[in-house]
């Protein structure tokens, strides 16, 4: 923990440092037997195979069979005691409940990790887990630093039955039952289209060196969505944590990679630490670009949905008809939100009409 009565004597990135030390003595502690054993061949950096040439790996032969029975992960979303996170927090918990009981579902145990360093006012809806946030202004402004951080102390401290764990984001909601997608040591990830790691290889270059192989062994993931094992999060936490920081330092990686510098920094600690994902594209969609929600897991509603009565999208201006969760950044949206005009696809309905479901079913919503 970073100790808060001597932040005035040190500079924060010092006492990062410090703090770190001590992560990293309780790990090599905890992470004894991982050190000491081969995860895979399929997953470690070989020299000798050319798994690695394409980001997309494929299943290994011998995890294609049937599973041997129902593998839970555990649900780990960070989260702020802002508004408009806490809101979000709550229709995704909604889904979770509802799906979390039906056939085809690895639903494990929930936590929302609160990186406030406070309580709050959920703390009796959602199961949460409080952490500090990192220390005054050492984020700059870019509060997602404090995911990194967050799942550090989280895997630290708090005691996790699940193997598996799923990283997750409040504007995330459970379409259906969601199995483990991860495959043994292999974990599952939704790959970004503009996670490219090869087209800014002189600034990923500078985190991860030519001595530790191809910039291909970079998936073009971030943290999440990833069903991942939960000693092996453990073991890239720090260093995705790190990276993430000397990102920010960095001008020309800060520039580059703006909202997304803490995705680069989950996959390039992955590649450190010699650990790819099977790329999942059914893990996730993202209206309003994805139509349809056939066959997919979670429904993610980062972009605003607008469009004209016509049902035609005007993405870039604002519509007649719209929903964008940036709308509701003081308080949570009304109950009964109006149905898009027809002609707008599946995807945007769905997520207006369950949005509306959990609203009209979550207690004291317009108290929120």
């Amino acid at each position: 923990m970073i100790g808060r009565k001597n932040m005035g004597r040190a500079s924060p990135l010092l006492l990062i440092i410090l703090a770190m030390g001590v992560f990293f003595a309780t790990y090599n502690l905890i992470m004894t037997v991982i050190h000491n054993r081969r995860i895979s061949s399929w997953v470690q950096n070989d020299s000798d195979t050319d798994m690695f040439t394409d980001p997309v790996i494929g299943i290994p032969e011998d995890l294609k069979g049937p599973r041997r029975g129902k593998e839970p992960f555990h649900v780990a979303l960070t989260a702020t005691d802002a508004p408009y996170s806490k809101w979000q927090c709550r229709i995704m918990y909604y889904w979770y409940k509802k799906q979390k009981e039906l056939p085809g579902s690895d639903f494990g145990g929930f936590t929302r990790i609160l990186h406030s360093g406070r309580s709050d006012d959920l703390m009796d809806e959602i199961p949460t887990y409080v952490v500090d946030p990192l220390p005054a202004g050492l984020d700059r402004g870019y509060i997602v630093l404090n995911r990194p951080w967050a799942f550090v102390q989280w895997l630290v401290k708090a005691p996790i039955e699940e193997e598996y764990v799923l990283m997750a984001e409040p504007d995330h909601i459970f379409l259906r039952p969601l199995p483990n997608l991860a495959l043994g040591g292999l974990p599952a990830a939704f790959p970004f289209f503009y996670i490219k790691p090869a087209e800014h290889e002189k600034i990923v270059r500078k985190f991860y060196p030519e001595e530790n192989g191809p910039v291909t062994n970079i998936d073009p993931i971030g943290n999440s969505p990833v069903i991942i094992k939960k000693e092996l999060l453990a073991k890239i936490a720090p260093t995705w944590m790190n990276i993430s920081l000397k990102m920010k330092e960095d001008p020309e990686t800060d520039k580059t990679f703006g909202w997304v510098l803490e995705m680069y920094a989950y996959a390039i600690a992955s590649a450190l630490h010699g650990v790819q994902h099977n790329l999942q594209k059914d893990f996730m969609l993202q209206p309003p670009w994805d139509l349809s929600t056939k066959n997919k897991f979670i429904l993610h509603y980062t972009y605003g949905c607008d469009y004209n009565m016509k049902g035609e999208l005007t993405y870039g201006k604002i519509g007649e008809w719209r929903f964008d969760k940036r709308s509701h950044l003081r308080g949570p949206p009304p109950k009964n939100l109006t149905l898009p005009p027809p002609g707008v696809p599946e995807s945007v309905v769905t997520l207006v009409s369950m949005v509306n479901e959990a609203t009209s079913n979550i207690p004291n919503w317009d108290k929120s």
